[in-house]
């Protein structure tokens, strides 16, 4: 939702125009078909989920997914497949994250992915739908790390994650390196050491068409290509999520920050 208004705000001050704000839309599948279809005209999306998830593109070997090798090939594929422009990379990475409660972390030591193999088979962990499924998911992380927990994953809505981490329903849960609830309920993020995950970039996809109708969005793409850091991302998910502030003036105050 942040990084939408963020967009939204950005083009509506280029434009002049007023954006129509689709912040509902249940995950990457139904947000690219959404592109697609024209019912929306841009959104962001992550460079590894856009290479695994939507372009089905074989992962590249562990130790050589490079960042810059996995724009190109998503931004070359893109424009072939889709007329969808990969615009710029607004200055973060998102990437999946293992999230641990902190008090566990430091009672056993926990550091990396790796530390957590053997506390696993006691462990239960939950998961979102499409991390149970992704090629870049659950099953890849097992196989590469030899993680084998207590019984099955819990599969269950994002939202619900951090909660059911925090209540003690789980011990572990896949989640993302910039969510708030991380900072807030003071958790800890596992290294991944054996550098699994593949780079998650955040990126703005724009039809080719809305931009040959709107010369400006590509104005407002420009000013906003690596404004953003994972901490300032994190701060406004915070912001948001934690402590229920509006969207629209949370992403108006880190705009005049940036002088935008």
């Amino acid at each position: 939702m942040v990084l939408g208004e963020l967009v939204a705000q950005e083009i509506e001050a280029v434009t002049g125009e007023k954006v129509d704000r689709k912040f509902y839309l249940a995950g990457s599948y139904i947000c690219q078909q959404a592109l697609e279809n024209g019912r929306i005209d841009g959104y962001v999306e992550y460079t590894g989920t856009a290479l695994t998830a939507i372009l089905k593109q074989p992962l590249p070997p562990v130790g050589q997914r490079d960042a810059a090798k996995v724009f190109d090939t998503v931004q070359r594929l893109y424009a072939e497949r889709y007329a969808v422009k990969v615009e710029p990379g607004l200055g973060f990475e998102d990437t999946f994250a293992m999230v641990v409660r902190g008090a566990d972390a430091q009672r056993l030591g926990l550091k990396t992915i790796s530390d957590a193999v053997k506390v696993a088979p006691q462990w239960r962990l939950g998961v979102g739908y499409e991390f149970e499924e992704r090629p870049d998911g659950l099953r890849g992380l097992e196989a590469t790390y030899g993680l084998h927990f207590r019984d099955a994953p819990r599969v269950m809505d994002l939202g619900l994650l951090y909660r059911a981490l925090g209540a003690g329903q789980v011990d572990m849960v896949a989640g993302n390196s910039t969510d708030g609830p991380i900072r807030a309920l003071g958790l800890t993020v596992l290294q991944d050491d054996r550098h699994y995950f593949p780079p998650y970039e955040a990126v703005p996809l724009i039809r080719e068409d809305s931009l040959r109708r709107h010369p400006g969005i590509q104005v407002a793409m420009d000013r906003l290509a690596g404004k953003v850091s994972a901490e300032e991302i994190r701060e406004m998910n915070f912001a948001v999520d934690s402590e229920h502030k509006d969207v629209g003036e949370v992403v108006r105050a880190f705009r005049k920050k940036k002088g935008l």
